[in-house]
């Protein structure tokens, strides 16, 4: 399967923008394994998840193939990062306590992202995969002119594998004794600047402006600060996290 990079012209501003995971997340996540020595981070970007990660287990290997990414990836003494595919990642055999992908499992080959997991797995081990969903803003005319933008004019520029992670990735095989998961969801308090950078990170913008070499946001932005008011006022933004996590079937090894 040849790599697709949608990410590494985008790579700085996907470090800026990019909304923060819970920390609730991740120590529900360490306390799936009895073990916490290496957590691996397949498709880590610039290093959301291993940094979460990083506060629970005692090293973090990020693995990512965008040099872009990972030249904007957060340094942490915990932390390395490799350049490397989630599919053929490289590390040894049965060393991982817990293997992730965050918000990137619809980018991936998951057959091949999930036999590379397991080879990984240590016994005991668990596996997690999570992204996370459409923004919801704070008020109902504000979420609808988001949603017209987003679902609306922005449509047949979003790539397919996004319908994916739209759909919980329920619709992919999960080949793991799977794991009934609470309920998370991403919060930021942002300005509308900060929502117009998020969203000048989407690929379906990347893809309009290709296409017409017009970026979409500045209206969206200007209809959005007819009815936010100050534009510096932090509003909250939520996103819905959909999470999967399984443990590699003892029958099946």
């Amino acid at each position: 399967m040849i790599f697709k990079d949608h990410f590494s012209a985008r790579a700085a501003q996907y470090a800026t923008y990019r909304p923060h995971y819970p920390p609730a997340l991740f120590a529900y996540l360490a306390g799936l394994v009895p073990n916490r020595v290496l957590a691996v981070d397949c498709g880590t970007g610039n290093g959301q998840a291993a940094l979460g990660l990083a506060e629970h287990f005692d090293r973090v290997i990020g693995v990512d193939p965008s040099a872009g990414q990972l030249a904007n990836a957060t340094a942490h003494a915990r932390i390395e990062y490799r350049l490397a595919r989630a599919e053929s990642t490289g590390l040894p055999s049965h060393s991982a306590d817990i293997v992730v992908t965050a918000q990137a499992l619809h980018w991936l080959d998951a057959q091949a992202f999930f036999q590379e997991a397991k080879r990984l797995l240590a016994p005991h081990g668990a596996i997690a995969v999570w992204g996370y969903g459409d923004p919801v803003l704070p008020t109902e005319r504000l979420d609808g002119m988001l949603r017209r933008f987003n679902r609306g004019l922005l449509e047949p520029y979003w790539l397919a594998e996004r319908k994916l992670l739209l759909e919980g990735y329920g619709a992919i095989e999960f080949p793991f004794a799977e794991i009934s998961v609470p309920r998370f969801e991403l919060e930021m308090h942002w300005n509308l600047a900060e929502l117009a950078g998020y969203m000048r990170t989407w690929s379906a913008v990347a893809n309009f402006v290709a296409a017409h070499e017009v970026d979409p946001v500045a209206d969206v932005e200007d209809e959005l600060g007819r009815e936010w008011g100050d534009r510096e006022q932090r509003r909250f933004v939520r996103w819905p996290i959909h999470l999967r996590a399984g443990r590699i079937d003892p029958q099946a090894r």
